[in-house]
């Protein structure tokens, strides 16, 4: 008589991966892989602060919005490539004008094809060859957004550094000023804005948020829950106003290199510390520092590194692996997954009393989220991948510096 072995049981991690929407946005093209083993039950902590919050979901409402897709070791959006190197594989993001133009002086060539398809396949061939770190630093020396793969495996997710006294409140009613832009830090403020906080989103008049240029979907999706304000920062007098804002909030959140708000006349610590802001939460690529200490470190090692979503992903290590090579892991997840880190961080830091600044690496939390990939077995050939989805938006985001005259007058500001 033959003998019965029991059916194999599913993960349920990957029951919910694949009805996230996530899984749609994960692996090739024609096979959809599952999540590093520790994403999933790290979401879930993170969301403790906001019940009903579906936040698997966070990581595709920018691709339900536009579209997008799995590709493999291209990014759902197109701008980012994970390249073997010599010795590891590099991350290498192209997303603005300028950065197709540092080629060339990145890797020291004169004969780079000007179009983009040309320009990626003489890229790959050329990194190929090369030492992912040497890659690394010298990107870092022109301003591109390149990693290698696992490179920021120990950094922490959020440095919180002490500033002083202040009594625990809840984020009901905190006036939280939103200087971020794009999306990990606006999500970071939405949320915030869901919590019950007030959030006035402050931009440049010169240079707004730059997703105010793509989907307006998404952006009245980050943006919606918030005021907005409008101020010049080559203006005394708009400079002025930004600091009043600033020293009247509850909240900062901002995503700015440390030295350009300094331009400014605005050190975080000096505004938290004298008796401003209660928390201020700092998002960058690799932290404030690059190891979140007070210490100075190298140029491409510290604030000034510059990050987006896919390669801040692929350099804390959050990446699936398929028979030896790392494909991108959702889109841009560093993005969502560092607005909901540093959110719930916030909200953790004025419930706990006292002043603080959170330096919230982007790199970081990637880092503390990555992990082996969870294997779909051959048996799950019939799992059922959602597509990703969004929340729905309430209305629309306001216009650019609407509500700027009402919002200095209620801040108290006198010009």
């Amino acid at each position: 008589m033959a003998r019965r072995y029991p059916a194999p049981v599913r993960d349920p991690r990957l029951e919910r991966w694949a009805a996230s929407g996530a899984m749609a946005l994960t692996g090739l093209p024609d096979l959809p892989l599952g999540p590093p083993e520790p994403l999933l039950d790290g979401i879930e902590r993170l969301t403790r602060p906001f019940p009903g919050l579906d936040a698997p979901a966070l990581l595709g409402e920018r691709a339900a919005l536009m579209g997008l897709w799995r590709r493999g070791a291209t990014s759902c959006g197109g701008s980012c490539r994970i390249l073997p190197a010599a010795g590891g594989f590099v991350a290498v993001n192209l997303p603005r004008d300028e950065d197709m133009e540092s080629v060339p002086a990145w890797l020291e060539l004169d004969d780079v094809p000007p179009n983009a398809p040309a320009t990626w396949a003489a890229l790959a061939r050329e990194v190929a060859s090369r030492d992912p770190d040497e890659l690394v630093a010298r990107a870092a020396l022109v301003g591109l957004p390149v990693a290698r793969v696992g490179e920021a495996a120990d950094r922490p997710a959020v440095t919180r550094v002490p500033l002083g006294a202040a009594p625990a409140r809840a984020p009901v009613g905190a006036v939280v000023v939103d200087l971020s832009a794009l999306w990990a830090g606006p999500l970071c403020a939405d949320l915030l804005a869901g919590a019950g906080a007030a959030v006035i989103k402050v931009e440049s008049t010169r240079r707004p948020d730059g997703a105010r240029r793509g989907p307006a979907e998404f952006f009245d999706l980050l943006n919606a829950r918030k005021r907005s304000v409008a101020l010049d920062f080559a203006d005394e007098a708009g400079r002025r106003a930004l600091l009043h804002l600033v020293l009247r909030a509850d909240v900062v959140v901002e995503a700015s290199r440390p030295r350009a708000l300094e331009q400014l006349g605005i050190r975080a610590a000096d505004c938290v510390g004298e008796g401003g802001p209660q928390v201020w939460v700092s998002i960058t690529g690799y932290g404030r520092s690059g190891h979140g200490d007070a210490g100075g470190t190298a140029p491409e090692e510290g604030p000034g590194r510059v990050a987006f979503g896919d390669d801040a992903a692929a350099a804390g290590g959050l990446v699936v692996w398929h028979e030896g090579t790392p494909l991108f892991c959702a889109d841009a997840v560093a993005d969502p997954l560092t607005g909901l880190t540093a959110a719930t961080a916030c909200i953790e830091a004025l419930g706990g009393g006292g002043r603080w600044l959170l330096d919230v690496s982007m790199a970081g939390v990637a880092a503390s989220l990555a992990g082996p990939t969870l294997a779909v077995p051959d048996a799950d050939g019939g799992i059922e991948v959602a597509p990703p989805r969004a929340r729905p938006a309430a209305r629309h985001a306001p216009a650019s510096g609407v509500d700027t005259a009402e919002v200095l007058a209620e801040m108290g500001y006198g010009g």
